[in-house]
């Protein structure tokens, strides 16, 4: 049976804890306000994005000069690059966990293709560091909550378009977190290249083009896929700091139930402690009788 001194100092050891936990969650929670403010506001630019871009797909259907665009060539996928976007830090219950997994179960459905991953993140960085084939690695970006910049992440989509306009890749998936709310994350995994146009009955409205629409494409293309990725990054930073919020509630939830476990107990030990004494005096006081 431990002593009293022993418990004690189990008990201070998990409030020091606590108080760390607290902390953790209050600073999760201011991050995530900005975050999510700067996800909020990417949204509508995207959502416009895509729609002017369906439209000028229809609209340039059937064009050759248009089929012929670089980031529309569809090739056998014998040589895929993946986007993984984790985070830089743990503590933020399964968030990690679940993108790694996403990423195994991606490269076992893809198992006899040459598979490279563009690693956005510590995290998914050291996971598949000696378990697969590393283009890339971008560490820092999903720290920066907001101070991220559109220009900073288009080094990871400038550097991975070129490679498939090259030829040396066939097509680009990525895998990040979406963020839903503040308990709910949806992993998600879309194919970024090539990029897969949408039906012109899809794309509400109807617009004039003071330019032919291949050129249009040209210029749009590109956009959409950077504007992609910059989003991707932006919804995993908010869904990694609502993750740790999550986690660092629960451990402090945690900490307050075995502080109250071990001071239950404590409690025991010493009244056991002090029954003891009192038998002993007693005993004692009847042996001089």
């Amino acid at each position: 049976m431990p002593s009293l001194i022993d418990i004690r100092r189990r008990v201070r050891s998990v409030k020091n804890t606590q108080q760390i936990t607290k902390a953790m969650k209050m600073v999760a929670a201011a991050k995530l306000r900005r975050a999510q403010e700067r996800v909020l506001a990417a949204r509508p630019y995207a959502a416009m994005l895509e729609q002017m871009l369906a439209s000028v797909s229809g609209a340039a259907r059937g064009d050759d000069q248009a089929s012929e665009l670089p980031l529309l060539a569809v090739r056998p996928e014998q040589r895929v690059q993946l986007i993984l976007v984790t985070a830089d830090r743990g503590l933020a219950g399964g968030f990690n966990t679940n993108l790694i997994k996403a990423a195994q179960r991606f490269l076992s459905d893809h198992s006899g293709k040459d598979i490279r991953i563009e690693a956005v993140g510590r995290k998914g960085r050291d996971f598949f560091a000696k378990r697969a084939t590393l283009s890339g690695e971008h560490i820092g970006l999903v720290n920066k909550v907001a101070k991220l910049t559109y220009a900073e992440t288009q080094a990871v989509t400038q550097r991975v378009t070129q490679r498939y306009i090259d030829g040396e890749i066939d097509a680009v998936y990525l895998i990040y977190n979406e963020f839903k709310s503040v308990i709910a994350q949806k992993l998600t995994e879309t194919k970024l290249l090539p990029i897969e146009m949408k039906d012109e009955g899809q794309a509400p409205g109807d617009y004039l083009y003071e330019q032919p629409p291949d050129v249009l494409l040209g210029t749009l293309l590109p956009k959409y896929i950077e504007n992609s990725v910059y989003r991707a990054i932006l919804e995993s930073i908010a869904a990694e700091q609502a993750a740790r919020m999550t986690a660092m509630d629960a451990a402090s939830s945690n900490a307050a139930d075995v502080i109250e476990k071990l001071t239950l107990y404590m409690n025991r030990v010493r009244q056991a402690s002090i029954t003891k004494e009192i038998i002993e005096v007693v005993s004692g006081a009847a042996a001089q009788e």
